[in-house]
């Protein structure tokens, strides 16, 4: 059995990743706070409906907070986020929420501009992390998260072949609340069959994540 020390792998991930001749993804890196707070701030309304920590993202130094827990995710080898840009321009964040080698998953976290809604634009960024993760990390499955009122952020996981699991009751506390996350997840053994099939392209590359020790 897999102890804690066998699963904290040192993991080099690459700097960027291209999606498409129009999106590329880009790691949080230092100086990438007033940027991103920025564009929160210009979506707050749109953000908020949907995502609880927009209300404590008041000034570029609670931004700078979460460019400093992206690093140490990164450090750590835990994951990454990452800065989705369109034609050149910050259009959102993605990323992976955790990632966990010894169970081989993690789960996909995003967000989007309004301005830039209805152009594939997370729909191409989020099938690009999950072709990483199980080709370039060997993960085993993938699982994305959703208020069960968001039909916007469902239909990614939708269009992208996930399987709707389970609804998760009073999941999440938002706005003083508790709402229903909807979770999707995908395995490895279906995203095979979709390359087989041409529905996804496999990756270049050794896995970054050894499976963990027995």
């Amino acid at each position: 059995m897999a102890d804690d020390t066998s699963t904290r792998l040192t993991v080099r991930y690459p700097a960027s990743l291209r999606v498409d001749e129009e999106v590329e993804l880009r790691l949080v890196a230092e100086g990438d706070a007033p940027g991103v707070f920025a564009l929160t701030d210009l979506n707050r309304e749109y953000l908020r409906q949907w995502l609880p920590w927009v209300d404590g993202t008041r000034t570029v130094g609670d931004t700078e907070g979460f460019v400093q827990r992206a690093l140490d995710q990164v450090r750590r080898g835990e994951g990454f986020q990452a800065c989705i840009e369109y034609r050149g321009e910050l259009a959102g964040v993605i990323g992976y929420v955790y990632l966990d080698p010894m169970n081989r998953r993690t789960e996909i976290g995003y967000w989007l501009s309004e301005a830039l809604q209805g152009r594939g634009i997370m729909t191409r960024a989020c099938r690009r992390l999950v072709d990483f993760a199980f080709e370039s990390l060997d993960l085993n499955r993938v699982e994305i998260r959703a208020d069960v009122d968001n039909r916007k952020s469902r239909t990614i996981p939708e269009r992208l072949g996930f399987v709707q699991e389970a609804v998760l009751r009073e999941a999440a506390h938002e706005h003083g609340r508790f709402v229903d996350l909807v979770m999707y997840a995908k395995l490895r053994k279906e995203w095979e069959v979709e390359a087989a099939r041409g529905g996804s392209k496999p990756l270049d590359g050794r896995p970054a994540v050894p499976r963990a020790r027995e």
